[in-house]
């Protein structure tokens, strides 16, 4: 009867910090995944498409519009999200104000190995929205490195009964640093994700990011990042360390640019995440050194809880 009760509760909508879900031990279904994203009319930053954010708002009276997809997940179960949109504004010098409007999916496995978490039916729809403000408090300069905070405010409008939604306000809370050496870029930080609801848990989660802009039109990243158990109705029942990799590709039209990323467990429980998107930019000098998540700076999803994050 308990097992009964548990395979109402809901899984955590995996975004930017998107991050979103890839189920390790059915690789037909993760085909099926990566087919779908790229069929989607269009796709989602150190944000997206990384796990790893930044502290780099938008420039003031700067714009940027993601469409993304992507998936995250363990042998417990995956999560996907797409098509999703995220929209970000330099609201005032040094604030950026944050929106996504996910529609995605759960799948378990209903494995009993992995009891009481993974258990449930499959479901697609509108998952929980994310609103979110970056504030860059310490400026970036030669000898010293950005810092800022991107507090995160998820909002349930994601069915609970489903398992789309947690049926409550949840809040990602990092901490991020920042520093350009040329044409490289690392980033690094940690944060705490606080999950006010029956069968998910409070945890903490932080990552590394290296970045090379390899020439004018292409970009690519690796990063190690790690998070704690996140309950039993999430798909992450336990920690688990990412190796991923990504980058941009920056087509003629300014401003444009296609996100990438791929990762997979290297330390825990298995886990896979996986990340497509387009990205747009602008405003006032929208050209100048444009890149995801930064406005005029430095680069979603994302997605995780805490991560990207979501997934």
């Amino acid at each position: 009867m308990v097992r009964d009760l548990l395979k109402n509760f809901p899984v955590i909508p995996r975004m930017r910090r998107l991050k979103v879900s890839l189920k390790s031990r059915r690789p037909s279904k993760i085909l099926l995944c990566f087919l779908f994203l790229l069929a989607c009319p269009a796709i989602w930053a150190q944000g997206p498409p990384y796990q790893t954010d930044d502290p780099t708002p938008v420039d003031f009276k700067h714009y940027e519009a993601y469409i993304f997809g992507g998936v995250d997940g363990t042998p417990a179960e995956y999560d996907w999200l797409g098509p999703a949109f995220e929209f970000n504004c330099g609201a005032i010098p040094r604030i950026q104000l944050h929106a996504i409007f996910p529609l995605g999916g759960i799948v378990p496995t209903n494995n009993p190995i992995y009891a009481p978490g993974g258990e449930g039916a499959r479901a697609y729809g509108i998952t929980d929205s994310e609103l979110g403000v970056k504030f860059g408090f310490i400026k970036q300069t030669a000898h010293r490195p950005q810092i800022g905070t991107f507090t995160m405010f998820e909002i349930p409008t994601g069915s609970y009964v489903k398992g789309l939604g947690v049926g409550k306000v949840w809040y990602k809370l990092p901490l991020w640093v920042e520093k350009d050496e040329g044409k490289w870029t690392f980033d690094g930080g940690a944060g705490y994700t606080i999950v006010p609801q029956t069968g998910y848990k409070n945890f903490a989660y932080g990552g590394f990011l290296v970045k090379k802009e390899i020439n004018k039109k292409l970009e690519f990243g690796v990063e190690v990042f790690a998070h704690g158990a996140e309950g039993f109705a999430a798909p992450q029942t336990q920690a688990s360390t990412l190796l991923d990799a990504g980058g941009y590709y920056h087509f003629k039209r300014e401003g444009l640019q296609f996100l990438f990323a791929y990762g997979h467990s290297i330390a825990g429980q298995t886990e896979n995440y996986a990340y497509l998107g387009l990205y747009y930019t602008w405003g006032k000098d929208s050209g100048d050194k444009s890149g995801p998540g930064s406005g005029a700076g430095a680069a979603m999803l994302s997605a995780r809880a805490g991560r990207s994050p979501y997934f």
